[in-house]
Protein backbone atom coordinates (compact mmCIF):
# COMPACT_ATOMS: atom_id res chain seq x y z
CA UNK A 1 0.00 0.00 0.00
CA UNK A 2 1.35 3.60 -0.73
CA UNK A 3 0.36 6.59 1.68
CA UNK A 4 -0.28 10.21 1.08
CA UNK A 5 -1.63 12.73 3.27
CA UNK A 6 -5.08 13.98 2.69
CA UNK A 7 -6.26 16.49 4.71
CA UNK A 8 -3.71 16.14 7.25
CA UNK A 9 -4.37 12.52 6.99
CA UNK A 10 -3.12 9.30 5.90
CA UNK A 11 -4.94 8.26 2.61
CA UNK A 12 -4.14 4.69 1.15
CA UNK A 13 -4.07 3.53 -1.97
CA UNK A 14 -2.84 0.73 -4.44
CA UNK A 15 -1.20 1.86 -7.43
CA UNK A 16 -0.59 -0.72 -10.67
CA UNK A 17 0.81 0.42 -14.42
CA UNK A 18 3.21 3.00 -15.69
CA UNK A 19 3.14 6.08 -13.91
CA UNK A 20 3.10 8.07 -16.93
CA UNK A 21 0.15 6.06 -18.33
CA UNK A 22 -3.47 7.54 -18.30
CA UNK A 23 -5.03 8.07 -15.15
CA UNK A 24 -7.82 5.28 -14.12
CA UNK A 25 -9.58 5.69 -10.40
CA UNK A 26 -11.52 3.01 -8.92
CA UNK A 27 -13.66 3.44 -5.95
CA UNK A 28 -14.92 0.94 -3.85
CA UNK A 29 -18.40 0.16 -2.86
CA UNK A 30 -20.26 0.43 1.16
CA UNK A 31 -18.55 -1.50 3.66
CA UNK A 32 -15.88 -2.15 1.44
CA UNK A 33 -12.43 -0.89 0.61
CA UNK A 34 -9.71 -0.79 -2.44
CA UNK A 35 -9.63 -5.13 -2.06
CA UNK A 36 -12.55 -5.76 -3.88
CA UNK A 37 -10.67 -4.51 -7.15
CA UNK A 38 -8.02 -6.79 -6.39
CA UNK A 39 -8.95 -9.16 -9.45
CA UNK A 40 -9.83 -6.04 -12.02
CA UNK A 41 -6.89 -3.13 -11.28
CA UNK A 42 -3.86 -5.36 -12.51
CA UNK A 43 -5.97 -6.42 -15.66
CA UNK A 44 -6.58 -2.56 -16.36
CA UNK A 45 -2.96 -1.35 -16.17
CA UNK A 46 -1.63 -2.50 -19.08
CA UNK A 47 -2.72 1.26 -20.87
CA UNK A 48 -3.62 3.13 -17.73
CA UNK A 49 -2.31 4.08 -14.24
CA UNK A 50 -4.90 2.69 -12.53
CA UNK A 51 -4.98 3.96 -8.82
CA UNK A 52 -7.42 2.51 -6.22
CA UNK A 53 -7.80 4.00 -2.59
CA UNK A 54 -9.37 3.60 0.45
CA UNK A 55 -11.85 6.18 1.21
CA UNK A 56 -11.58 7.66 5.04
CA UNK A 57 -12.20 5.20 7.67
CA UNK A 58 -11.88 2.25 5.25
CA UNK A 59 -9.22 -0.21 5.03
CA UNK A 60 -5.83 1.83 5.57
CA UNK A 61 -7.00 5.53 5.39
CA UNK A 62 -7.32 7.06 8.71
CA UNK A 63 -10.20 9.10 9.73
CA UNK A 64 -14.03 8.36 9.84
CA UNK A 65 -16.33 7.51 6.65
CA UNK A 66 -17.86 10.37 5.58
CA UNK A 67 -20.71 11.25 5.40
CA UNK A 68 -22.10 12.39 2.53
CA UNK A 69 -21.22 11.38 -1.44
CA UNK A 70 -20.41 14.95 -2.21
CA UNK A 71 -17.85 14.88 0.77
CA UNK A 72 -16.37 11.65 -0.81
CA UNK A 73 -15.88 13.43 -4.14
CA UNK A 74 -14.32 16.54 -2.82
CA UNK A 75 -11.83 13.93 -1.25
CA UNK A 76 -11.09 11.96 -4.08
CA UNK A 77 -10.67 14.72 -6.17
CA UNK A 78 -8.17 16.13 -3.25
CA UNK A 79 -6.60 12.59 -3.91
CA UNK A 80 -6.04 13.28 -7.82
CA UNK A 81 -4.54 16.90 -6.80
CA UNK A 82 -2.54 15.53 -4.45
CA UNK A 83 -0.76 13.07 -6.59
CA UNK A 84 -0.35 15.47 -9.34
CA UNK A 85 -3.63 13.86 -12.00
CA UNK A 86 -5.02 16.32 -13.66
CA UNK A 87 -6.84 14.59 -15.99
CA UNK A 88 -8.54 10.82 -14.80
CA UNK A 89 -11.07 8.11 -16.44
CA UNK A 90 -12.93 7.01 -13.43
CA UNK A 91 -15.12 4.45 -12.17
CA UNK A 92 -17.35 2.84 -8.81
CA UNK A 93 -19.10 0.03 -7.90
CA UNK A 94 -22.29 0.18 -6.49
CA UNK A 95 -22.02 3.62 -3.20
CA UNK A 96 -18.05 4.12 -5.50
CA UNK A 97 -20.20 4.76 -8.65
CA UNK A 98 -22.02 7.96 -6.94
CA UNK A 99 -18.72 8.86 -6.13
CA UNK A 100 -17.64 8.57 -9.07
CA UNK A 101 -20.98 10.20 -10.91
CA UNK A 102 -20.45 13.11 -8.57
CA UNK A 103 -17.52 13.39 -9.36
CA UNK A 104 -17.36 14.12 -12.88
CA UNK A 105 -20.44 16.40 -12.34
CA UNK A 106 -18.51 18.50 -10.31
CA UNK A 107 -15.25 18.32 -12.94
CA UNK A 108 -16.33 17.52 -15.87
CA UNK A 109 -13.21 19.19 -17.89
CA UNK A 110 -11.03 16.99 -15.71
CA UNK A 111 -12.94 13.29 -16.29
CA UNK A 112 -12.06 11.12 -19.73
CA UNK A 113 -14.52 8.56 -19.07
CA UNK A 114 -16.69 7.36 -16.65
CA UNK A 115 -17.09 4.09 -15.58
CA UNK A 116 -20.57 3.13 -13.21
CA UNK A 117 -21.54 -0.70 -12.18
CA UNK A 118 -23.86 -1.84 -10.03
CA UNK A 119 -25.25 2.19 -10.01
CA UNK A 120 -28.66 3.55 -9.45
CA UNK A 121 -29.74 6.70 -8.93
CA UNK A 122 -31.25 7.47 -6.64
CA UNK A 123 -29.78 4.33 -4.52
CA UNK A 124 -32.42 4.01 -1.78
CA UNK A 125 -31.74 1.62 0.90
CA UNK A 126 -34.19 -0.03 2.28
CA UNK A 127 -35.10 0.76 5.88
CA UNK A 128 -35.22 -2.78 7.30
CA UNK A 129 -31.36 -3.20 5.96
CA UNK A 130 -30.41 0.31 7.60
CA UNK A 131 -31.92 -0.55 10.67
CA UNK A 132 -30.93 -4.30 10.81
CA UNK A 133 -26.62 -2.92 10.25
CA UNK A 134 -26.83 -0.41 13.16
CA UNK A 135 -28.88 -2.26 15.65
CA UNK A 136 -28.37 -6.21 14.65
CA UNK A 137 -25.14 -5.87 12.30
CA UNK A 138 -25.23 -9.90 12.15
CA UNK A 139 -28.04 -9.63 10.65
CA UNK A 140 -27.22 -6.75 8.52
CA UNK A 141 -24.26 -7.93 7.32
CA UNK A 142 -26.77 -11.31 6.64
CA UNK A 143 -29.19 -9.27 4.76
CA UNK A 144 -26.21 -7.44 2.47
CA UNK A 145 -24.90 -11.30 1.48
CA UNK A 146 -28.81 -12.27 0.96
CA UNK A 147 -28.54 -9.47 -2.06
CA UNK A 148 -24.91 -9.32 -3.13
CA UNK A 149 -25.29 -12.30 -5.39
CA UNK A 150 -26.56 -14.02 -7.99
CA UNK A 151 -28.64 -17.23 -6.63
CA UNK A 152 -26.84 -20.33 -5.95
CA UNK A 153 -28.53 -22.23 -9.09
CA UNK A 154 -26.92 -19.93 -11.30
CA UNK A 155 -23.27 -19.71 -10.17
CA UNK A 156 -23.66 -22.61 -7.89
CA UNK A 157 -23.80 -23.46 -4.56
CA UNK A 158 -20.33 -23.51 -3.69
CA UNK A 159 -19.30 -20.61 -5.34
CA UNK A 160 -22.44 -18.66 -3.68
CA UNK A 161 -21.02 -19.51 0.03
CA UNK A 162 -17.38 -18.62 -0.91
CA UNK A 163 -18.62 -15.17 -2.42
CA UNK A 164 -20.69 -14.78 0.79
CA UNK A 165 -17.75 -15.61 3.15
CA UNK A 166 -14.90 -13.38 1.73
CA UNK A 167 -17.99 -10.23 2.06
CA UNK A 168 -18.57 -11.01 5.53
CA UNK A 169 -14.92 -10.63 6.18
CA UNK A 170 -14.61 -7.84 4.22
CA UNK A 171 -17.35 -5.99 5.82
CA UNK A 172 -16.39 -6.75 9.29
CA UNK A 173 -12.89 -5.32 8.69
CA UNK A 174 -14.32 -1.88 8.44
CA UNK A 175 -16.91 -2.24 10.91
CA UNK A 176 -20.95 -2.15 11.25
CA UNK A 177 -20.42 1.48 12.26
CA UNK A 178 -18.75 2.35 8.73
CA UNK A 179 -21.39 0.32 6.50
CA UNK A 180 -24.47 2.20 7.99
CA UNK A 181 -22.58 5.34 7.52
CA UNK A 182 -21.89 4.53 3.86
CA UNK A 183 -25.27 3.58 3.28
CA UNK A 184 -27.00 6.28 4.61
CA UNK A 185 -24.68 8.09 2.44
CA UNK A 186 -25.92 6.41 -0.57
CA UNK A 187 -29.54 6.35 0.53
CA UNK A 188 -29.87 10.45 1.53
CA UNK A 189 -28.15 11.14 -1.93
CA UNK A 190 -30.74 12.74 -4.26
CA UNK A 191 -28.35 14.28 -7.07
CA UNK A 192 -28.16 11.66 -9.28
CA UNK A 193 -29.79 12.11 -12.10
CA UNK A 194 -29.01 16.14 -12.19
CA UNK A 195 -25.33 15.20 -11.90
CA UNK A 196 -25.68 13.01 -15.03
CA UNK A 197 -26.51 15.91 -16.86
CA UNK A 198 -23.11 17.61 -16.23
CA UNK A 199 -21.32 14.77 -17.09
CA UNK A 200 -19.30 15.57 -20.36
CA UNK A 201 -17.27 12.36 -20.99
CA UNK A 202 -18.52 8.62 -22.45
CA UNK A 203 -20.35 6.74 -19.65
CA UNK A 204 -19.92 2.86 -19.58
CA UNK A 205 -23.21 1.52 -17.20
CA UNK A 206 -22.66 -2.20 -16.60
CA UNK A 207 -25.23 -4.58 -14.54
CA UNK A 208 -25.85 -8.00 -13.86
CA UNK A 209 -28.90 -9.31 -14.79
CA UNK A 210 -29.49 -11.40 -11.42
CA UNK A 211 -28.65 -7.93 -9.54
CA UNK A 212 -31.36 -7.45 -6.84
CA UNK A 213 -30.10 -4.05 -5.50
CA UNK A 214 -29.60 -2.06 -8.56
CA UNK A 215 -31.54 -4.12 -11.36
CA UNK A 216 -30.71 -3.70 -14.39
CA UNK A 217 -34.16 -2.42 -15.74
CA UNK A 218 -34.27 0.63 -12.70
CA UNK A 219 -30.79 1.89 -14.20
CA UNK A 220 -32.08 3.05 -17.80
CA UNK A 221 -33.30 6.33 -15.76
CA UNK A 222 -29.65 6.95 -14.94
CA UNK A 223 -28.44 6.04 -18.36
CA UNK A 224 -31.23 8.31 -19.95
CA UNK A 225 -30.14 11.51 -18.07
CA UNK A 226 -26.97 11.78 -19.73
CA UNK A 227 -28.21 14.29 -21.62
CA UNK A 228 -24.78 15.61 -22.57
CA UNK A 229 -22.46 12.72 -23.17
CA UNK A 230 -23.00 9.25 -24.93
CA UNK A 231 -24.07 6.48 -22.47
CA UNK A 232 -24.11 3.33 -23.07
CA UNK A 233 -26.02 0.52 -20.58
CA UNK A 234 -24.48 -3.31 -20.62
CA UNK A 235 -26.15 -5.88 -18.58
CA UNK A 236 -24.20 -9.10 -17.96
CA UNK A 237 -25.61 -12.25 -17.81
CA UNK A 238 -25.83 -14.50 -14.95
CA UNK A 239 -23.65 -11.97 -12.97
CA UNK A 240 -25.42 -10.02 -9.43
CA UNK A 241 -24.75 -6.92 -7.66
CA UNK A 242 -21.27 -8.52 -6.64
CA UNK A 243 -20.19 -7.84 -10.08
CA UNK A 244 -16.22 -7.53 -9.35
CA UNK A 245 -16.45 -10.99 -8.13
CA UNK A 246 -18.69 -12.87 -9.94
CA UNK A 247 -17.38 -11.89 -13.50
CA UNK A 248 -14.54 -9.67 -13.40
CA UNK A 249 -13.18 -10.92 -16.82
CA UNK A 250 -16.49 -9.67 -18.29
CA UNK A 251 -16.01 -6.60 -16.45
CA UNK A 252 -12.19 -5.86 -17.69
CA UNK A 253 -12.85 -6.60 -21.38
CA UNK A 254 -15.69 -4.54 -21.45
CA UNK A 255 -14.02 -1.26 -19.58
CA UNK A 256 -11.20 -1.92 -21.88
CA UNK A 257 -13.45 -2.02 -24.97
CA UNK A 258 -14.75 1.85 -23.87
CA UNK A 259 -11.25 2.63 -23.11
Amino acid sequence: MNTIQIGGRPAAFESFGPPAAPALVLIHGAGHDHGVWDTIAPALAAGHRVIVPDLPGHGASAGEALHGIEAMADWVLALADALGVDSLRIGGHSMGSLVALAVAARAPERVRALYLLGSLAPMSVAPFVLDAVRSDPPQGWALINKFSFAPAEVIGTQARAALEAANLERMQRQGAQVLATDLAACDHWRDGLQAATRVRCPVLLLSGDCDRMTPADAVLPLRDAFTGCAARLVVLPGVGHASLQEAPQQLVDAMLAES
